[in-house]
């Protein structure tokens, strides 16, 4: 199928397609993105002993905390999207474990990651409605890796951004995602204080405060920015995009086929790019400013 072929049916015909298209990488359980949390959250938990105790040197344990912190994340988004398994289904407790585990490299909660997430979803670059919008308007790499160093600061537009979404949901479950929410930054703020107190402030530094942050603007400058650039488009077919990134797809986390996730949220990550390969030519087809 090519787009000369594709030329010749009407918007109905395409759809369809598209959706046909998508349907074949849905509802099947990725093996490899079960994996992926079980591997990452262990082999960072290990850094720990394993520093503490000498065994590992502390410039090499650095670079490995940095990559396990910015692969923390996506396990936690799948599980966003009931993609492990939907409410009711046998291997709901995986979904959520999945969740939650995955992002306490993070020290961000899963209940507020979702809430959040959700209404990026349903309101993706509209100003006051999207929390992400704040990191999205920046008009370069620069000017959006500074947007998110400001964000760390207390009382940051950044951080504020995102408890105004969870106040403007105003549920029990936003109640309980604020409330997780700090619990978890008091718990993170604790063990880095226990650490300096016991002589370990360089270790607790590099092994989670420091990689933290980097981790951040690499994960909102690669999910949250390129995808969405220019950051002002709305609607299903504009407001998100392709693009190239330095190493491929997986040095961008799978997000240069993120238009994909916007259209069909529901299809792994690992089978992203998978699928924009065989959707490309109806997209191109319906002349989508996406490609």
């Amino acid at each position: 199928m090519n787009t000369n072929d594709l030329s010749k049916l009407n918007e109905t015909e395409l759809i369809r397609i598209e959706r046909d298209i998508a349907r074949k990488y849905m509802d099947k359980l990725s093996i490899p993105m079960v994996i992926w949390p079980i591997l990452n959250i262990t082999c960072w938990l290990a850094l720990w002993p394993l520093v503490m105790t000498g065994m590992v040197p502390l410039w090499i344990a650095f670079p490995i905390a940095l990559v396990n912190i910015t692969l923390s994340y996506l396990p936690s988004h799948e599980a966003q999207h009931d993609i492990y398994a939907r409410p009711g289904q046998k291997l709901r407790w995986l979904n959520e474990a999945i969740g939650h585990i995955s992002v306490l490299p993070l020290a961000y909660g899963y209940r507020a990651l979702r809430l959040t997430h959700l209404e990026h979803h349903k309101h993706t670059n509209k100003p006051g409605l999207d929390p992400d919008q704040i990191f999205n308007n920046s008009k370069t790499l620069l000017g959006n890796i500074w947007t998110n160093i400001k964000s760390f600061q207390p009382g940051s537009e950044g951080a504020a951004s995102y408890r105004r979404c969870l106040a403007r949901i105003g549920t029990p479950e936003t109640e309980r995602a604020l409330l997780e929410q700090v619990g978890i930054s008091l718990l993170h703020m604790a063990i880095l204080f226990v650490c300096a107190y016991h002589g370990k402030a360089l270790e607790a530094v590099l092994l989670w405060w420091l990689p933290l942050k980097m981790a951040v603007i690499y994960i909102r400058v690669y999910l949250s920015w390129l995808p969405h650039f220019p950051g002002n488009q709305v609607g299903r077919y504009k407001d998100t995009r392709a693009f190239k990134s330095w190493g491929g797809v997986w040095s961008s986390l799978g997000m240069t086929a993120h238009i994909v996730h916007h259209l069909h949220p529901r299809i792994p990550l690992d089978k992203t790019p998978a699928a924009l390969r065989e959707l490309y030519p109806v997209l191109q087809a319906r002349k989508s400013p996406l490609v």
